[in-house]
C-alpha cells in the first residue's frame, strides 16, 4: 500500500469515525424526545407537576372563586328581574317558577363549590383514553440504533472519500435539524400543560354561567375546549404511532442518503402534526 492509499484509508476512518458518532447522537436525541411523548400526554395536571397544580388550584379557590360568586349573584339577579317582568310583574307567576330559580340557584352555586372535582374528571377521562390508545399503538417508538448503525457502517465502508465528506455534511445538517425538532417537541408537549393550567385556574368562572339561558354558552364552550385539551393526548398518541410505522418500515441499507432524509423528513412531520392537534381537537369538539 503506498502513501496515497494510507492517507485515504486514514481520511476514510476518520470521516467514517465522525459520521458514525453523529449518527448516534441524531437516533440518540430522536429516540429521548419521541420516546415521552407518550410519557408526557398521558399525564394528568396533578401528575406532570404537582407543585404548579397545587399553585393553581389555591389561586382558582382564593382569587377566582369570589370572583365566580359576584357571576352567579348578578346572573341569579338578572334571572330573576327577567322572570318576573315576563310575567307581567308576578300577576302570572306560578310557584314552580320560584323552585326552579333556587333550583338553578343551588346547581349554579355547587358547580362552582366543586369545579375542580368536574374538571379533574375531564383530564381523567382523557388519560384513560390515552392510556388505552397506547395499548393499542404496540409499535416501538424508537429507531433501533444498534442495527442501524452496522447497516450504515457497512454502507460506509463501500463508499469513496469524496462522497463520505458529501454524507458527513448532510449527517451535521441533519443532526442540527433534529435537535431544533426536538426542542419544538418539547415546546408543544410543555405548552399544552400549561394551556390546560391556564384553563383550569379560571374554571370557576365560565361555570358560573352554565345555569342561565343567555349566558350558558359561555360555559357551555368552556368544557368543550377542556374536553379539547384533554383528547388532544389521544391525538398525540395517533400522531406517534404513525410515526412508528413510518419508521419501522425504513430500509437503511438500500440508500443511506435517501433513508435519513427520510428519518428527518418524518420527524419534521411528527413535529407539525402534534403542533397541530390542538387545532384539530378543537375543531372536532367544535371549542372557539
Amino acid at each position: 500500500m503506498n502513501l496515497l492509499e494510507r492517507i485515504t484509508e486514514a481520511i476514510k476512518e476518520i470521516l467514517i469515525g465522525f459520521i458514525k458518532s453523529c449518527l448516534q447522537d441524531l437516533f440518540a436525541n430522536m429516540n429521548d424526545r419521541v420516546g415521552t411523548i407518550a410519557g408526557e400526554v398521558g399525564q394528568t395536571p396533578q401528575q406532570w407537576s404537582g407543585g404548579i397544580f397545587s399553585m393553581i388550584q389555591s389561586l382558582s379557590q382564593t382569587v377566582i372563586v369570589p370572583i365566580a360568586g359576584m357571576i352567579i349573584t348578578f346572573v341569579l339577579c338578572y334571572e330573576l328581574i327577567t322572570m318576573i317582568t315576563e310575567k307581567n310583574n308576578m300577576h302570572e307567576m306560578e310557584t314552580f317558577m320560584i323552585f326552579k330559580w333556587i333550583l338553578k340557584a343551588y346547581v349554579a352555586i355547587y358547580l362552582v363549590t366543586n369545579t375542580f372535582d368536574f374538571t379533574m374528571a375531564v383530564f381523567d377521562l382523557a388519560q384513560n383514553v390515552v392510556a388505552n390508545a397506547g395499548g393499542v399503538i404496540s409499535g416501538n417508538t424508537s429507531i433501533d440504533a444498534a442495527s442501524t448503525m452496522q447497516q450504515i457502517i457497512d454502507s460506509l465502508e463501500t463508499m469513496e472519500v469524496g462522497e463520505l465528506f458529501l454524507l458527513s455534511a448532510e449527517v451535521l445538517l441533519l443532526s442540527l435539524a433534529v435537535k431544533i425538532m426536538s426542542m419544538l417537541i418539547t415546546v408543544i408537549l410543555y405548552g399544552r400543560m400549561i394551556e390546560i393550567y391556564l384553563y383550569t385556574s379560571v374554571a370557576p368562572i365560565p361555570f358560573a354561567t352554565l345555569t342561565n339561558r343567555e349566558w350558558g354558552n359561555i360555559g357551555s364552550n368552556y368544557i368543550k375546549g377542556l374536553f379539547a385539551l384533554g383528547f388532544q393526548g389521544f391525538f398525540m398518541m395517533v400522531c406517534v404511532g404513525i410515526y412508528s410505522v413510518l419508521i419501522a418500515t425504513m430500509n437503511v441499507s438500500s440508500n443511506i442518503h435517501t433513508a435519513l432524509f427520510s428519518i428527518a423528513a418524518y420527524t419534521v412531520v411528527l413535529a407539525f402534526m402534534l403542533f397541530k392537534t390542538g387545532s384539530i381537537s378543537k375543531s372536532i369538539f367544535n371549542a372557539h
